[in-house]
């Protein structure tokens, strides 16, 4: 039986409003809940219905996207959809899963639901990561195997609310541990946490500015302003 997940979409456009609609009914594990074409109709529906999915445009009238989402982080997916990439760096300090700047098109939805499936499937099998006794090795459980994970192979490791994705060169990984829990753990003293969703090892970091810092496997990682002065301890 397929998983399906609920969602709503908030966007003052009628157009833009219904080409997300029209996407979403593209794709059967999308059960769309609600549209609105503002976010204070949506706040009272999201405190009565459960749901998984918010498309959310930014730039609206009196309440606009990124303050809604500050009222509904316990809605695991937020997508924002807006014409303004301006707003992309605030957006990802508010638990975004993804961001798309209009005009939006089919090929680049499809990418996103794909995300949304693989972030819910990790988010089911997550477990807690259980640390060896005396050295740098990491159990993690994964269903009912537990994986061996050298800490000096994690590359960096990624936020995603209660949980933390640990990327190695072969594989990511995720655990039912906060970044900010992880990160006072003994073994993970070697991280530096340069954004709220994001921290490095420093022997990996190829380039870096005030902006974002560049992995040996060129995977690009933006720098939260509160987290610039820990470009110091690198």
């Amino acid at each position: 039986m397929m998983k399906k997940y609920t969602c709503i979409i908030v966007d003052d456009d009628e157009i833009d409003r219904l080409t997300v609609l029209s996407f979403a009914k593209k794709f059967p594990i999308l059960d769309i809940l609600g549209v609105f074409d503002s976010a204070e109709d949506a706040l009272p529906f999201i405190e009565e219905k459960k749901v998984d999915i918010l498309f959310l445009d930014i730039d609206m009238p009196d309440l606009n996207g990124i303050e809604f989402r500050k009222q509904a982080l316990e809605i695991p997916v937020c997508v924002f959809i807006t014409a303004h990439p301006e707003h992309a760096v605030e957006s990802f300090q508010i638990e975004t899963l993804d961001f798309i700047v209009k005009p939006l098109k089919l090929d680049r939805f499809t990418q996103t639901v794909n995300r949304i499936e693989e972030f819910m499937e990790i988010k089911l099998k997550a477990s807690l990561f259980e640390a060896s006794i005396g050295g740098d090795t990491i159990y993690i459980k994964e269903g009912h195997d537990q994986t061996k994970v050298k800490l000096h192979e994690i590359l960096y490791l990624e936020a995603l609310k209660d949980y933390t994705l640990i990327i190695t060169d072969k594989k990511r990984h995720c655990v039912l541990s906060s970044i900010g829990n992880l990160l006072k753990e003994d073994h993970f003293q070697s991280f530096i946490r340069i954004h709220r969703s994001y921290a490095v090892q420093k022997q990996f970091i190829q380039k870096m500015n005030s902006t974002e810092i560049i992995l040996n496997n060129n995977v690009t990682i933006p720098v939260g302003r509160s987290y610039k002065e820990n470009l110091n301890l690198i």
